[in-house]
């Protein structure tokens, strides 16, 4: 009998169908997949596992206990303001900071602006570099960082949720390995549950480990449905509204933007949500969580998980959205 998921790590166990791991008891001598990885895999299901981020801190300062070589993988659509707070656990390891989800971006934006972007958050790292695992973009100049700095065979996968590790570990099997493993992938948070060991050959064993929540992120409040329209797919569309005169502009029913001064705002949405504005006051999703937030010249707004808004000049943005989403203000990525 196999001792855990292949696809999320989980141990398996037999008496908790609502929990991590659970395999029927006349499948536990031939499972190699839980009932929760399983159902993702062949019928879409998803069953939500909660977990606390103690748990993923605690693999984080395991981690560091073995001065292995870490792959930082940060969704460029999404990078979270926090990124710091990871590699402060992770003193002793060399980092390699991975910018995935390249194609999301509008071509004109230039890799190298994205790489300095990461300069300015202060992390410490040895390398850094973009690349999308769904164009299959840039994976040999990756594989060749890796085997430059690797320190043994072992190198860590880390990140939040959602931000593609697992199927750029399923990539790399794909392009350099016979090994016919894959890693359980989904759009909703938490698939990976426990680290899970992937030998690509014997120099390399790429280590999998479960993805940090971000409580403030969008994604968590969501469901399923309505994370496929908001999680990015292809190329977005850039929307600009120049605004004169005040007015509101919607995204779906999960965000309000009202502006008033004079402004150029750029939306980077994915293609899938509408987004519509209105010159007319109006009460629509007056309801939601407030922020009146001042903005300078060339910062982005930032909703944590659903987008980011360009602004030009500097000015008051009245923002409304979900509770418990964070917003903030940051350097313009683009």
């Amino acid at each position: 009998m196999n001792n855990s998921c292949r696809g999320c790590g989980a141990k398996f166990q037999t008496f908790d169908p609502n929990s991590e791991g659970y395999i029927k008891v006349e499948n536990r001598e031939k499972s190699t997949l839980c009932e929760r990885c399983f159902k993702i895999r062949n019928y879409g299901e998803y069953q939500k596992i909660t977990k606390k981020n103690e748990d993923f801190f605690n693999i984080l300062k395991k981690i560091n206990e073995t001065k292995d070589l870490v792959l930082l993988v940060v969704d460029v659509f999404n990078i979270n303001k926090n990124l710091k707070d990871i590699c402060s656990y992770l003193k002793n390891n060399d980092i390699i900071v991975i910018l995935n989800k390249r194609d999301v971006l509008p071509l004109s934006v230039k890799n190298t602006n994205l790489l300095a972007y990461v300069d300015s958050m202060g992390i410490n790292y040895v390398d850094k570099i973009v690349i999308s695992t769904n164009k299959n973009f840039n994976f040999d100049s990756l594989m060749h960082m890796i085997d430059s700095h690797q320190k043994t065979k072992n190198v860590y996968v880390v990140g939040y949720t959602n931000v593609g590790k697992s199927s750029m570990i399923n990539k790399i099997i794909y392009n350099y390995s016979d090994s016919n493993l894959d890693v359980t992938t989904s759009i909703l948070p938490s698939t990976t549950l426990s680290n899970v060991n992937v030998e690509v050959n014997d120099g390399l064993t790429l280590i999998d480990t479960p993805g940090i929540l971000d409580d403030g992120n969008i994604m968590n409040y969501l469901e399923p449905n309505d994370l496929k329209k908001v999680l990015p797919r292809d190329e977005i569309r850039t929307i600009v509204y120049q605004i004169r005169t005040k007015q509101s502009i919607f995204v779906e029913d999960l965000l309000r933007v009202d502006a008033e001064m004079y402004n150029n705002l750029t939306f980077y949405f994915s293609n899938r949500l509408n987004i519509e504005r209105t010159f007319n006051k109006t009460d629509k999703l007056s309801k939601l969580k407030k922020y009146d937030l001042i903005v300078f010249e060339n910062q982005d707004i930032v909703i944590n998980g659903l987008g980011f808004i360009n602004v030009t000049h500097s000015g008051k943005i009245t923002i409304y959205t979900l509770p418990d989403v964070e917003v903030f203000t940051r350097k313009a990525l683009i």
